[in-house]
């Protein structure tokens, strides 16, 4: 009798014990379930316009006016990229694009680096002015019409350089790198001075190691506004057409294409399928867009990289 009492409270306990992890493995499986279905309905959100662009940049386009294309195109063909791809100048501007886009992206990323990294110095005196200096320029700027004439008094317009050194520094991504810098740990860079390294030693082999995440995303946004820049060439560089890019020829055949029918539809030539602003749109929208979306992958890994790996702990 008296093992039948003292056995009762633990398997009241177990009985008990057991209810909490049912519990909890119920709860556990809701929360994956919803949280499943709203990554797919993020992902849904997402995705839909860009394969209901892609679906339209392959229909033809008079049939593409009337509705109805989603996922899949109703009358496949090729016209719509043919028609881009064969605009005169369109494939020298898409060569410049990707060279102002290389060039630009590692000369601000170095140039932006350098500026942060120098800001980051507890020890430099003005570091305060400067940054406040730099928060200034991001709300306020000289102007369209004082910046283009010191453009030219600069020889900067009708050539390459207008495209990259204006942009080589820019104060929302100098203090994003700056503000990651100080969040390294100072014992980094004291044990290097101790070793007697340089400035310049430190930012190559210390700082610079442990910024590849934020350098990753800088080097992303750079790049992504080097490569779909259009109104720079069309203020600087209108009248050298050996400095034109992909998006200012793609602006100029979309407002070629929108002012001659409307959404009516004119015949490509040499070729029996219309063509509209909707069509060509879309087949330029998914040309811009290609490269950007793969070179997405190479730099994705670094946005969740640790802050310090293998540095010391502080």
């Amino acid at each position: 009798m008296s093992n039948q009492m003292n056995g009762a409270p633990g398997a009241i306990r177990v009985t008990m014990t057991e209810n909490k992890h049912n519990k909890t493995k119920t709860s556990d499986t809701i929360f994956h379930v919803v949280n499943a279905i709203i990554m797919i309905m993020i992902c849904v959100v997402t995705l839909y316009p860009v394969l209901n662009t892609l679906a339209l940049s392959f229909n033809d386009g008079v049939d593409a006016v009337r509705g109805g294309v989603h996922l899949i195109p109703r009358m496949f063909t090729w016209t719509n990229y043919s028609t881009v791809l064969n605009q005169k100048n369109i494939t020298h501007g898409a060569l410049i694009s990707v060279i102002r886009t290389i060039v630009g992206t590692l000369l601000a990323l170095a140039a932006n680096a350098l500026l942060a990294f120098v800001v980051a110095q507890k020890k430099f005196v003005f570091r305060s002015q400067l940054s406040l200096f730099w928060v200034i320029t991001m709300y306020v700027n000289g102007g369209m019409i004082p910046i283009l004439l010191l453009f030219q008094k600069l020889k900067l317009t009708n050539s390459f350089w207008v495209y990259v050194i204006p942009a080589m520094v820019g104060g929302f991504n100098m203090l994003v790198l700056r503000t990651y810098m100080e969040g390294l740990p100072d014992s980094l860079q004291e044990a290097a001075e101790i070793d007697g390294a340089g400035f310049m030693t430190i930012f190559l082999k210390v700082i610079s190691p442990l910024c590849k995440p934020v350098y990753a995303t800088i080097a992303l946004f750079v790049a992504v506004g080097q490569w779909n820049s259009w109104f720079d060439t069309m203020l600087y560089n209108r009248m050298a057409t050996e400095y034109t890019t992909l998006q200012y020829e793609l602006m100029k055949l979309l407002s070629s294409v929108t002012s001659l029918k409307g959404n009516t539809g004119t015949t490509a030539p040499g070729q029996g399928v219309n063509i509209t602003p909707l069509s060509v749109r879309s087949a330029a929208t998914i040309l811009t867009m290609a490269p950007i979306v793969m070179l997405y992958p190479f730099l994705q890994r670094y946005f969740v990289t640790g802050l310090t790996i293998g540095g010391v702990k502080e």
